[in-house]
C-alpha cells in the first residue's frame, strides 16, 4: 500500500441531508498507520489557524491502524465495493480504546472510483444515539515539492507521564501534510499542519503537551526507524519511514 490522503467531502446521518460541519482529515501510511482529525468549523464556516481552539472545537480524533481489506472479505467482483475496518489505538472520546474498531462498506464511485462512498452504523455525536450513516470521502495526490524532500515520517509515544497517566501520541508526516494527535488521560491535543511554500499550521486545539512538529517537519528526511526524540518529559520514537 502506498501513502493516501483521504478528505471527508460529506456526512449524512439517514434520513437527514448531508452536510460537512467539520474539517475532517486522514492521513494514513505505506503501513496502514493513521492520524484521522475532524475538525468543528466556525459558524462562518472556516477552521482558525491564528489562534489555539478550545476542545469543544473537535468532534473526533483518532489514531490507529487500517486493517487491509484482504482481511475483512476482500473486493466484491462485481461492483468492487469492500469491507473498510480501523482499529483504535487512541481515541479522543474512549481513554481505553483497545477493543474499539470503526466498520463500513466502502463503494467506488464514478466515474473512476476516485472518490468513495462509505456506509454503516456509529453513534451521532450530536444526538448520541446509534444512527446509519453514509460518507463521500475524496483524495489528494501526495506532493513531491515539499522541502525538505518529501517522505514519510511516523512518530509514537507509547508511556507513562511524571504524574502516573498514560501518554500516548501519533504524529503522521505525509507529502503536504502533517497530523499529529496525543492523549494524556483527560487532556487532548491535536495539530494540522500543510506545506504552502513553507509549513504553515493549519490547526490547533489544545495546550499543556507539545507534539514534536518542528522536528518532523525540519528533519524528518534525516530521520531513521528507531530515532527518538525528546520533547519535554516525552520520548517519541520513530516507527515508520518512507
Amino acid at each position: 500500500m502506498t501513502g493516501h490522503i483521504s478528505v471527508r467531502e460529506s456526512i449524512r446521518w439517514l434520513p437527514d441531508q448531508a452536510s460537512e460541519p467539520t474539517s475532517t482529515m486522514v492521513l494514513t501510511s505505506p503501513d496502514r498507520l493513521f492520524v484521522d482529525l475532524r475538525i468543528y468549523k466556525s459558524e462562518s464556516g472556516i477552521i482558525e489557524s491564528d489562534v489555539v481552539l478550545p476542545l469543544s472545537r473537535l468532534e473526533w480524533a483518532i489514531a490507529g491502524t487500517s486493517v487491509d481489506p484482504s482481511e475483512t472479505g476482500g473486493i466484491d467482483p462485481v461492483d468492487h465495493h469492500w469491507r473498510g475496518k480501523w482499529l483504535h489505538w487512541i481515541d479522543s472520546r474512549n481513554e481505553d480504546c483497545a477493543d474499539v474498531a470503526d466498520e463500513g462498506d466502502m463503494f467506488p464511485l464514478p466515474p473512476d472510483g476516485a472518490r468513495v462512498l462509505e456506509k454503516g452504523r456509529m453513534v451521532n455525536s450530536t444526538t448520541e444515539l446509534e444512527t446509519d450513516y453514509e460518507e463521500i470521502w475524496g483524495s489528494e495526490e501526495i506532493s513531491n515539492e515539499v522541502q525538505p524532500e518529501s517522505c514519510c515520517l511516523v512518530l509514537q509515544l507509547d508511556g507513562t507521564g511524571e504524574d502516573g497517566k498514560k501518554r500516548q501520541g501519533r504524529i503522521v508526516r505525509l507529502g503536504q501534510y502533517v497530523q499529529g494527535f496525543i492523549r494524556a488521560g483527560e487532556e487532548v491535543v491535536v495539530e494540522r499542519w500543510k506545506w504552502e511554500s513553507e509549513w504553515e499550521r493549519v490547526v490547533k486545539i489544545g495546550e499543556g503537551i507539545e507534539i514534536p512538529t518542528d522536528f518532523v517537519t525540519g528533519f524528518g528526511h534525516e530521520a531513521q526507524v528507531d530515532d527518538e526524540v525528546r520533547v519535554g518529559q516525552d520520548i517519541w520514537k520513530v516507527v515508520e519511514k518512507s
